[in-house]
């Protein structure tokens, strides 16, 4: 238990995610995500910038949520024949496979019910209460709802609020050292935890920098 809430079970590889991208983001995602399913694994997100050129991040994740170097090579060598074939973006890119991090997005019903009582930023789509953004420890999901328990209530306004995940724009959780501590004890319980696990960098504010395991490959057009 963590804060009162229970903890993760894995949850369905197929499990459908309702915060998704659009555009070719979009496109990318409808092209990948089988690949990465017959792999074993699951799409989190995909993000395309224009870092260092022009960068196209997938991220994704094993049931459990963990994804390692070695899947992260294994994911990218079977995704990179299948962008190359679909062809889905008109230029040059570099791809980046990587794991969601230990600030990850939380994309599925099952990513509020895992990792309930622990802090997250949520930004809507469609605004609840009149407001977009949100800031509060997650107290799970009820049916396609994530509840939060805002931190940043004023006195007018629901401690408490119910937020549909399909009207969710971005929901990531927020570095402390409590997420930083279970990240690792549940990475370590799946054994995919790294073997330095126990001495990763903390950033100027005492935390981990949140970087996953990424793996980087050239594409073309």
């Amino acid at each position: 238990m963590a804060d009162g809430f229970p903890l993760d079970t894995e949850s369905p590889l197929d499990e459908p995610r309702l915060v998704t991208e659009s555009g070719v983001d979009a496109r990318v995602a409808a092209i990948v995500a089988p690949t990465l399913l017959d792999l074993g694994f699951r799409l989190v997100r995909v993000k395309s910038s224009g870092r260092d050129g022009y960068t196209l991040q997938i991220m994704a994740e094993r049931a459990d949520g963990t994804f390692t170097v070695d899947d992260c090579e294994v994911a990218s060598k079977a995704i990179s024949p299948v962008l190359d074939i679909e062809d889905p973006i008109d230029r040059a890119y570099n791809l980046e496979l990587s794991s969601p991090g230990i600030d990850r997005p939380l994309v599925r019903v099952s990513d509020f019910a895992r990792w309930a009582g622990h802090l997250a930023k949520v930004e809507m789509e469609v605004p609840v209460e009149g407001r977009k953004r949100f800031k509060g420890v997650i107290e799970g999901a009820e049916g396609l709802n994530a509840i939060l328990r805002r931190d940043d209530a004023k006195k007018d306004e629901p401690v408490r609020v119910a937020l549909p995940i399909a009207d969710i724009s971005e929901a990531r959780l927020v570095l402390t050292d409590d997420l930083i501590r279970e990240a690792l004890r549940r990475a370590k319980a799946a054994g995919r935890a790294p073997d330095d696990a126990a001495d990763i960098p903390e950033t100027d504010d005492g935390h981990n920098d949140g970087d996953g395991q990424k793996s980087a490959s050239k594409g073309r057009r």
